[in-house]
């Protein structure tokens, strides 16, 4: 069952339709080159829950931090660590229409939630440690099914990790099986960029976006 409503442009899957040798020597190439850092190519529309999210609990939509990597030491990673094992076992899945009643419900959770509701949290309990909000982004992605599902990634020194709720090892967003859709900016957390290079008909509007390293 899918945690988040996503649209992405059908042309990314009609990229995948090919012979079989060419498609795997594609597939080795594209994976050999990905680097350890996301690349954003334009603006994005964020997510409805998001933007009800922030209109109702605007304090966890500010901006804290210069925007600049957070310095990735054994201290720092075992945080990302701590969090996303902690949070995983204290939430026990539901979806939002279990909880809410609603297809869609972004929120800080009790003992139930969904993706996006695990991400948030971490979130929150990582800013409380000290990191800055501009290192911690909410993130769309489609899963191993091909369905909206939320994680949160870690901007740091030595790449971009993945905390998901489906999984209690961070790792690499390059190392996932997800294809990524969005994220938040980390000039504005309000502001959402696009991670899909197939979506390239809406040009930026954010300075230095195009590089958001």
């Amino acid at each position: 069952m899918k945690c988040v409503s996503v649209i992405v442009a059908g042309a990314a899957l009609g990229a995948l339709i090919a012979q079989p040798a060419a498609a795997e020597t594609a597939m080795k190439t594209t994976m050999s080159e990905r680097a350890a850092y996301m690349r954003v190519y334009g603006s994005s529309q964020p997510p409805y829950g998001f933007v009800r999210f922030c209109e109702q609990s605007p304090q966890y939509c500010v901006q804290r931090g210069n925007g600049s990597r957070f310095e990735a030491t054994p201290e720092s990673l075992s945080d990302l660590d701590e969090v996303n094992r902690l949070v995983n076992r204290s939430v026990e899945p539901a979806t939002d229409s279990e909880i809410y009643g609603l297809s869609e419900y972004w929120t800080l959770p009790g003992n139930k939630g969904d993706c996006e509701d695990y991400a948030l949290l971490k979130q929150k309990i990582l800013v409380g440690r000290g990191w800055p909000s501009s290192s911690l982004l909410l993130t769309v992605v489609r899963d191993e099914k091909g369905e909206g599902h939320a994680v949160l990634t870690a901007r740091t020194s030595q790449g971009d990790f993945v905390l998901d709720n489906k999984s209690d090892d961070v790792r690499l967003w390059a190392r996932s099986n997800y294809q990524f859709v969005m994220r938040q900016s980390y000039l504005d957390p309000k502001v959402w960029v696009s991670l899909d290079p197939q979506d390239a008909g809406v040009p930026s509007s954010l300075a230095g976006v195009q590089n958001d390293r």
